[in-house]
C-alpha cells in the first residue's frame, strides 16, 4: 500500500515538475518587444504570402504578418495586417513589396524607403497607419514579360509578312541581281587591263609635261625680272618717265597762260558781237515795218513838251 502511494506521489511530482518547466520556458521565451499595428491595402495579387510571414526592413526582420482579410468596405481589395517592432524606421515615404525566399516560394513583406530622413509614420490600435504596396520583382518581370511577348508576337507577324511568297520572290530576285552585279564587278579588272598597261607611258608623258611646265615657269620668272629692271630704269631720275612728267608740267603752264591772257579778250569780243547783232536786228525790224524809209528816210520824231509843234494830248 505504501509502495503504491509512493509511486503516485512520484508521478504527481514528475508531472508538476514538467508543467513548471514548460511554463518557465514559455515565460523565458516570451517576446517582450512592443509591436505597433500597420496595414497594407492593395488590389494586387499576393501569391505565397500567409499569416505569420516575416516583415523585413531592407533585409532585417522587424515584424510579422498578423492576418490577411478582404476589405469589407471595398470589394476586391485585400487588407494585410502587420505588427512591426517599435524601433523599426517606418516613415511617411516607406513602401512595401513582396519578396520570396530562395526557391521555396514563401513570400514575405519587404519594406524600403525612397529617401532617408523622412518623419516617422505614427500608428496605433485606434488609428492604424497604412503602408503602400508596390509591385515586386516578380510582378515587374511578369509585366515586362507580357510586354516582351507582345513585341515578340508583333515581330513574328512582321516576319511572316516578310517571308510571304511574294516577298520571297522579290528577295530571290534581289539575290540574283546581286549575283549578276558581282559577276559584272569581277569583269571590270579584265576590262581595265589595257588601261593599266598604258599607265607607264602616260606617266612618262606626264613627267615630260611637268618638265616643260617647269621650264616655262623659269622663263616666266626671267621675263618678270627683265620687266622689273625695265620699270626701274624708266622710273629712275632723268629717265623717260621723268621727262614725260616735265613735258606735262610745261603743257599745264602754257594752258594756264592761255587762260589768263586770251580768254578775257575773247569774252570782250563776244560781248561786242552781241551788241552789234542787236543793232542789226533793230534795223531789220524797222525796215520790215517801213521799207520806204530807205528812199525817204525815217519819220521825224514827235516834238516833245516845250518844242515847236508840240500838241498836248486830249482826253
Amino acid at each position: 500500500m505504501e509502495n503504491r502511494s509512493y509511486a503516485l506521489m512520484t508521478g504527481f511530482f514528475t508531472v508538476a515538475l514538467l508543467v513548471a518547466a514548460i511554463l518557465v520556458g514559455l515565460w523565458l521565451n516570451r517576446d517582450r518587444t512592443e509591436m505597433h499595428p500597420y496595414e497594407i491595402v492593395t488590389t494586387q495579387t499576393i501569391p505565397g504570402l500567409n499569416p505569420q510571414a516575416t516583415v523585413r526592413y531592407r533585409g532585417l526582420e522587424v515584424g510579422r504578418v498578423d492576418d490577411i482579410v478582404f476589405d469589407p468596405r471595398v470589394t476586391g481589395q485585400i487588407m494585410i495586417k502587420l505588427s512591426i517592432a517599435e524601433g523599426a524606421p517606418v516613415t511617411t515615404t516607406t513602401f512595401a513589396s513582396l519578396g520570396y525566399q530562395g526557391v521555396t516560394g514563401i513570400a514575405f513583406i519587404q519594406l524600403d524607403d525612397d529617401r532617408t530622413g523622412s518623419p516617422l509614420l505614427a500608428s496605433s490600435k485606434e488609428r492604424v497607419a497604412r503602408i503602400p504596396l508596390r509591385p515586386g520583382l516578380l510582378d515587374q518581370l511578369e509585366k515586362r514579360g507580357l510586354s516582351i511577348l507582345e513585341k515578340t508576337e508583333q515581330i513574328t507577324n512582321s516576319l511572316n509578312k516578310i517571308v510571304s511568297e511574294e516577298n520571297a520572290n522579290k528577295i530571290t530576285g534581289a539575290v540574283d541581281n546581286i549575283s549578276k552585279a558581282a559577276q559584272a564587278f569581277g569583269e571590270i579588272p579584265q576590262q581595265l587591263q589595257p588601261t593599266l598597261a598604258r599607265m607607264p607611258a602616260l606617266t612618262d608623258k606626264l613627267d615630260r609635261t611637268m618638265t616643260s611646265v617647269n621650264e616655262l615657269s623659269n622663263s616666266a620668272t626671267s621675263a618678270a625680272r627683265n620687266y622689273d629692271r625695265l620699270a626701274t630704269s624708266l622710273q629712275a631720275p632723268g629717265g623717260p618717265i621723268d621727262r614725260a612728267a616735265g613735258a606735262v608740267a610745261s603743257l599745264e603752264g602754257v594752258t594756264t597762260q592761255l587762260e589768263m591772257r586770251t580768254l578775257p579778250h575773247f569774252v570782250e569780243m563776244t560781248d561786242e558781237a552781241r551788241v552789234s547783232l542787236r543793232a542789226v536786228r533793230r534795223t531789220v525790224d524797222k525796215l520790215g515795218d517801213r521799207p520806204q524809209s530807205i528812199l525817204f528816210g525815217g519819220p521825224k520824231p514827235q516834238p516833245g513838251p516845250g518844242e515847236p509843234g508840240f500838241v498836248a494830248p486830249t482826253k
